[in-house]
């Protein structure tokens, strides 16, 4: 029953920052759901057309915009709660990021419907909509780097109201999430240049698709690593031990997603014939990162809740939020 007492906390202190969230954290948690389901709901287009899995007029877009954006607006919302900032500033940057996340996701799923491809298209070949939706794409896009680049820059100011441990957590996942941001706007920079150049949208969508993996890679550190020391809070270990499986996780996922990123942007391959280095370093990334997990998860498993030394690491605390 150990377990299951820690499993007990752990969904009512979800409950709770949903519960005592302000209002445009319980907005951008219902929107997230919202985006979400228009992401399973294409998954479902795509299964019942036969549609193909690739290509720019694939069904899968709206399908992994809808999901990415989905779990991307909920993990913001959930980590900015433990940075302290006023929270008028916190109110606004998620209602921003929410609107971004909005506005790019229906851009998609308009552009689908209409089976015209999104991002990228030759010029002779734009109406008023492509124009709109390109439009809306490009500063959804800044909102969404602006967003990152400032919540990055808070994660990295000191802060000795968290653990250091989250901390450490919250800096990784950041940068991390900064640096798909900065990929994003590589495969958007590039993908119009080389649509100009050659006048069609092959060379664009060939060219973004060697960087996709880089992008996903970094995508979510910001939710993995968080979440796991968080996950250490409700443990009975000691606090140098929880900062070592932070530190862990951090060193598992680094690796995965810096070979990841570097095997990208020279033009391998990582899951192709790639040199033997390429292929192991991710994997061992992955590993070390699944062992911080599995550690957590085993101690999650054998805590005696009576001996947690709980407190509430969220600055997005009572005190903080008045």
């Amino acid at each position: 029953m150990r377990g299951a007492s820690a499993v007990a906390l752990i969904g009512a202190d979800l409950a709770a920052a949903y519960r005592d969230g302000s209002r445009a954290e319980r907005a951008c948690y219902r929107v997230a759901v919202v985006l979400a389901v228009v992401g399973v709901f294409h998954l479902g287009v795509l299964l019942a057309t036969g549609g193909q899995w690739t290509g720019p007029l694939s069904w899968r877009k709206p399908m992994t915009f809808g999901l990415s954006f989905g779990l991307t607006l909920a993990t913001l919302t959930w980590v900015l709660s433990f940075l302290p900032m006023r929270p008028r500033v916190r109110s606004r940057l998620l209602a921003a990021f929410g609107t971004a996340c909005v506005v790019e996701v229906a851009g998609i799923t308009m552009q689908a419907w209409r089976r015209v491809p999104s991002h990228f298209l030759p010029p002779d070949r734009v109406t008023g909509l492509d124009v709109l939706s390109a439009v809306a794409a490009a500063s959804g896009a800044v909102v969404i780097v602006a967003v990152v680049v400032f919540a990055t820059a808070r994660a990295l100011r000191r802060n000795d109201e968290l653990e250091r441990g989250m901390r450490l957590a919250l800096r990784v996942g950041f940068l991390s999430l900064l640096a798909a941001m900065v990929i994003g706007v590589l495969m958007l920079a590039g993908g119009q240049v080389l649509t100009r150049a050659q006048g069609e949208v092959s060379g664009a969508f060939a060219f973004t698709a060697t960087l996709k993996p880089g992008h996903a890679a970094t995508m979510h550190g910001v939710l993995v690593l968080p979440a796991i020391a968080w996950s250490l809070r409700f443990t009975d270990r000691s606090e140098r031990t929880r900062l070592n499986l932070v530190r862990l996780a951090c060193a598992g996922y680094g690796a995965f997603a810096v070979s990841v990123v570097v095997a990208t942007l020279v033009g391998i391959d990582p899951l192709g014939a790639a040199p033997m280095l390429a292929r192991v370093l991710p994997v061992a990334g992955a590993l070390i990162l699944a062992a911080a997990g599995t550690m957590t998860i085993c101690a999650l498993a054998v805590t005696d809740v009576g001996r947690i030394p709980f407190h509430d690491g969220r600055s997005g605390s009572a005190e903080v939020r008045s």
